[in-house]
């Protein structure tokens, strides 16, 4: 036992320690090329520079030099202001996550027999979901007797779909499955048009607000 505890002691010594790897380009001192590609801070090409001049240069504005295309040769390094472009690039990151869109898909559930002012009700929650850029998945709901007329069921669905047919589409037909039947409608504009429809009219209605205003 106690040659076993000193063998892998003396393994985990040995280990190579793992190193944490950065996805930050190197900057200022961390720079180690004796020779660079300079782009100034106004974009200007200043062409292949010793570090040490790069650096001068860097500090004689204030700003930081940035290796940018260290695979290069000699690697590319610009002057800027490396604060600036750190919240600038976590900016466009976080812009660039809430215009993700996720299409999900909503369930509208029905019965054969449902009565005409719910069937509205219904078709209405539909169109609400399919403007919105989601799929529906309405579901038929069998019960008792009703399971022995399934057409009744069928015909519902197939009304739905032609009531919703400005908005939508018939995604996957309706298929039975033990006591439903299931419909998935697909919305005709892409989640992300929706979107965008939606953030126009908010802002428009909130333009209009302001003239009214304005206008008191």
């Amino acid at each position: 036992m106690r040659f076993s505890f000193v063998a892998q002691l003396h393994q985990s010594v040995n280990e190579p320690k793992e190193h944490k790897v950065t996805t930050e380009p190197r900057i200022n001192d961390r720079i180690r090329t004796p020779q660079i590609r300079l782009i100034g801070y106004t974009g200007e090409q200043v062409g292949v520079v010793d570090i040490d001049t790069a650096l001068k240069m860097a500090d004689e504005v204030g700003l930081d030099l940035v290796e940018i295309a260290p695979e290069a040769t000699p690697p590319v390094c610009k002057i800027m202001d490396f604060g600036k472009y750190k919240y600038e690039v976590a900016q466009k990151a976080r812009e660039a996550r809430q215009n993700q869109t996720h299409i999900v898909v909503k369930e509208v559930r029905l019965t054969p027999k449902i009565e005409n002012h719910d069937y509205e009700t219904k078709r209405s929650q539909v169109e609400k979901f399919l403007k919105g850029g989601d799929k529906v998945k309405v579901t038929m709901k069998f019960r008792g007797r009703e399971q022995t007329r399934p057409e009744l069921g069928y015909k519902m669905l197939q009304r739905l779909a032609e009531d919703i047919a400005e908005v939508g589409f018939v995604e996957f037909a309706p298929k039975q499955e033990g006591r439903n039947m299931t419909m998935v409608l697909g919305p005709t504009k892409k989640k992300t048009e929706a979107v965008a429809e939606a953030k126009a009219a908010r802002k428009a209605k909130a333009d209009a607000a302001v003239q009214t205003m304005d206008g008191a």
